[in-house]
């Protein structure tokens, strides 16, 4: 896990600009992972408004990685099933932001998660959930 750390393995991820920086697993052995996004100008429509398609592609990573922290061995998410994804706010590119990815319900061959985007006023700017399905190795 300590390598998708930064751009999560995906370098679509660090071009969006987006970068993991923090993981774990909580109480109920449900996982989460924190990071930031700061959008590049190719995250950004010509007037500087992240495009939504952004919002979709960061969140969805986020909740795979959160997934991801969740399962041992060589468990991992094979797919995304569903993805749903709301727009709040708009955000703009050169600002930083909050993202959070956490899993929500695991089963042995589905996840439900949500991710969300925040401002540095902890305001919600994106969100979203998703059903994944999860490869056991055993």
């Amino acid at each position: 896990m300590e390598r998708w750390l930064g751009d999560g393995g995906m370098a679509l991820l660090g071009a969006l600009g987006a970068v993991f920086v923090s993981y774990g697993v909580d109480g109920e052995d449900l996982g989460w992972v924190e990071g930031r996004l700061q959008p590049t100008t190719l995250a950004c429509n010509p007037h500087g408004v992240v495009q939504a398609g952004v919002h979709a592609v960061v969140l969805d990573a986020a909740m795979n990685f959160a997934i991801n922290a969740a399962l041992v061995g060589r468990d991992r998410t094979q797919a995304t099933i569903e993805l749903t994804t709301e727009l709040v706010r708009p955000a703009r590119g050169e600002t930083t932001y909050r993202l959070r990815g956490e899993v929500v319900r695991l089963t042995r061959q589905i996840a439900y998660a949500e991710a969300s985007v925040f401002d540095e006023a902890t305001k919600l700017i994106a969100r979203a959930t998703g059903t994944f399905l999860v490869h056991r190795a055993s």
